[in-house]
């Protein structure tokens, strides 16, 4: 039986139930890899484990940050590594469920412990790309980081304008840096599955649970971290959904606009997820299917 399972793929593609399903199976405990579910503020609306669910078996790292603190990858995965043992302690697996390709990239591909960069850096490299637009930027970093270059997909100017913060701050590149690092876990330690279901399903599905987020209580939660007056580039205030009921909630948009315009996003967000893990993990074994039964069988069948 495999230490690890590390079970991933896009929001609303069932990760959640055959992580629980897995877990009732073969007594294992399961921890959220998900960056957005890290956040006590947001049970409904990242779609969270409900506390039912969390009663079967243990859940860790799920709802464990406030709003106003901004996890990080090299942070998610500092407080991941000594719950691994912990778990490994008791003799039970551990499942590690979500969407978010970076947590899994570090934990299996390693993190580089990157100094911090500083404000002045930041910002100046972040002028210099609205100046020159992505493409010219591109093409700089290209000149002394290419293997950075080539790898960040079309339109991620954040990890685009990362690459050269890390330049211009430390004299080194990202590529350099993150070549140093060392994976949490090694191939023989864990078995990984990536739902992949087709698309216009996986689309349904998502358009179907925003609805349910609302009955559930989503517009309130939004409600009370627009209160705080949060900084809005928070990890926490990108929440799929969070902007789009924040203008429901101030009057600029009406309810049914808010819905459609935070499914329009989920969608895109979906998209994103599906395109990571299949650039970033295509030797991973998939599954193209929505049905349970046909995820729990590619899941215990490997």
């Amino acid at each position: 039986m495999a230490r690890v399972w590390l079970i991933a793929g896009p929001t609303a593609s069932g990760k959640s139930a055959l992580g629980l399903r897995l877990a009732a199976e073969i007594d294992g405990e399961i921890v959220n890899a998900d960056a957005l579910q890290v956040y006590r503020d947001f049970r409904c609306l990242t779609a969270r484990p409900s506390l039912a669910e969390t009663e079967i078996c243990p859940h860790h790292l799920y709802g464990v940050a406030d709003a106003a603190q901004a996890w990080s990858v090299g942070a998610w995965l500092r407080a991941v590594q000594p719950i691994l043992g912990e778990i490994e302690g008791r003799g039970r697996p551990a499942i590690l469920v979500g969407g978010t390709g970076l947590y899994f990239n570090a934990l299996t591909q390693g993190l580089a412990e990157i100094p911090a960069i500083p404000t002045y850096v930041r910002e100046a490299v972040r002028t210099r790309l609205e100046t020159l637009g992505e493409t010219a930027f591109r093409a700089a970093l290209a000149d002394r980081d290419p293997a950075a270059a080539g790898r960040i997909a079309p339109g991620d100017r954040q990890r685009l304008a990362r690459a050269m913060e890390v330049l211009e701050a430390t004299g080194r590149t990202l590529t350099d840096w993150q070549s140093d690092s060392a994976p949490l876990l090694a191939p023989d330690d864990y078995r990984a599955l990536i739902l992949d279901p087709p698309r216009d399903a996986l689309y349904a599905r998502c358009d179907a649970r925003l609805g349910e987020m609302i009955e559930h209580g989503a517009v309130e939660e939004v409600a009370a971290v627009l209160a705080r007056k949060l900084d809005t580039a928070l990890p926490a205030l990108k929440a799929v959904g969070y902007r789009e009921l924040a203008h429901y909630i101030n009057g600029e948009l009406s309810l049914d606009n808010a819905l459609t315009l935070a499914r329009q996003e989920t969608r895109r967000y979906a998209k994103r997820q599906t395109t990571w893990f299949r650039n970033r993990t295509p030797d991973w074994p998939r599954v193209k299917s929505l049905d349970a039964e046909a995820q729990w069988a590619a899941l215990s069948s490997g």
